[in-house]
């Protein structure tokens, strides 16, 4: 039998390795960790692949001394930049199951028992929204990828609904959509037809039809909103905007990767009113829904049309995939894929809703408090009131440079993980919340260090 497939002493000593690397790294207070060269690493490091191995002793050290420290722990409270991720500890243990059972969710053959959790998974979700029983999707693995999809989709439903194509395909969506969905445009060969935002920075159902309108919408086949927009945390007019998707035949997509998880709280839930009209939405597990890296769920109104949008046809796979059968590998772009939405199942099954609805009430008050703590400081000035989990604020005096030593300074003081973005063309500081253990007292060290 060759080695590397053979369970024996040695292999049981690294699986308790693993497996107390492991316990350590869920159970005790984490670093936030640091940014650090390829120089710098490629020296610490030093020759990691070789004919004859290092072994795994070595391997497991480079990691835990090298390579790790130069990870950002995302899950930390003190991390608050881009949007990070707070797994629960039942979703980042089962993760490790699902990673040791080889398991493939591509098509119901051989995936049946985890194509079923995750679709228990994604009827949630859906009822989140108030989508229909009959909806359905898959997960995929981030924004950018059900974003895409969905777009090909709804490019799909619009040929068949017409006699032959435009001279060019397009889809509307505001400038403050996230960059995922231009860079689906270019994968497409569309164009994007951009619609002016409100002072929130919102696509709004009015400012749509305005620029539908006046560009003419020949070859418009869906409009893009965010339930919740990643740099602001902003929730787009979604009833005004169906609306108009209604009046004109096109095709809704929510992308509510990271807000979307807001549909859970009582106290933001009016802000979505409209998404249950939408034909596609997203929303990220791997951010504000407590399961680990990489998981989007992509939920369509009518899964049928996503089926024909992107079923593949390979003789090996016609036992496979031509079936009743709930394939996933039918509803993206994707063949093969990891059961990445069986983590978050667990987590939902262990727990609850009841507690995500909780910890996601936790996250919104701290928000409200951290705006709170901004107004308190004279130096500091809120830019908008939070809709979501998102903070933008201003530090009076300074420029781009000092933002930029700002969050360098923070995070080599081990204070907490920043990152300035831009508002309008200014540069501004922003926090994102999605952890439950984030809090006021974090917050007060972060704005401390900008006084």
């Amino acid at each position: 039998m060759h080695r590397m497939h053979t369970y024996d002493d040695e292999t049981e000593e690294l699986a308790r390795a693993i497996v107390a690397y492991a316990r350590n790294r869920i159970a005790s207070p984490q670093p936030l960790d640091r940014v650090a060269s390829a120089d710098e690493l490629a020296r610490r490091a030093g020759r990691t692949i070789a004919p004859d191995g290092i072994g795994w002793e070595e391997a497991l050290r480079v990691w835990a001394e090298v390579l790790a420290p130069a990870t950002i722990s995302t899950d930390h409270p003190a991390s608050v930049a881009f949007v990070p991720a707070a797994p629960t500890k039942a979703s980042v243990l089962f993760d490790l199951i699902v990673g040791a059972s080889s398991t493939i969710a591509t098509g119901w053959i051989d995936g049946a028992g985890a194509i079923w959790a995750e679709n228990e998974a994604l009827r949630w979700v859906a009822g989140l929204a108030g989508f229909p029983g009959e909806a359905g999707g898959v997960f995929v693995s981030g924004g950018s990828a059900g974003n895409l999809s969905a777009l090909v989709t709804a490019r799909h439903a619009a040929s068949e609904r017409r006699d032959g194509r435009p001279d060019r395909w397009r889809f509307a969506a505001s400038d403050t959509v996230h960059s995922s969905v231009a860079a689906a445009a270019r994968v497409m060969d569309v164009d994007v037809l951009q619609v002016p935002h409100d002072e929130r920075g919102r696509l709004t159902g009015d400012a749509l039809r305005d620029s539908l309108d006046a560009a003419g919408d020949d070859g418009t086949f869906a409009v893009v909103a965010s339930a919740g927009a990643t740099n602001a945390g902003t929730v787009d007019d979604l009833a005004g905007v169906a609306d108009v998707c209604a009046e004109r035949g096109l095709w809704l997509h929510v992308d509510g990767a990271y807000g979307g998880a807001g549909l859970l709280a009582p106290s933001v839930r009016r802000l979505f009113d409209g998404i249950e009209r939408a034909d596609s939405f997203i929303v990220d597990p791997h951010k504000w829904l407590f399961a680990p890296y990489d998981a989007c769920a992509l939920l369509y109104r009518e899964p049928s049309v996503a089926l024909r949008a992107h079923r593949q046809v390979a003789s090996y796979l016609d036992t496979a995939l031509a079936t009743p059968d709930w394939n996933p590998a039918d509803y993206a772009f994707h063949l093969t894929r990891r059961a990445r939405g069986l983590p978050l199942w667990f987590s939902l099954a262990t727990y609850g809703t009841d507690a995500y609805r909780d910890a996601i009430e936790s996250v919104l008050a701290l928000t409200r408090a951290a705006a709170d703590e901004i107004r308190r400081h004279p130096e500091l000035e809120l830019i908008l009131e939070p809709d979501l989990s998102v903070l933008l604020f201003r530090r009076a005096g300074w420029s781009s440079d000092d933002y930029e030593r700002w969050w360098r300074r923070v995070l080599d003081a081990q204070v907490a993980f920043v990152q300035p973005t831009s508002w309008e063309g200014e540069r501004v500081a922003r926090l994102c919340f999605v952890n439950p253990n984030t809090t006021i007292e974090h917050v007060r060290a972060i704005l401390g260090t900008m006084a």
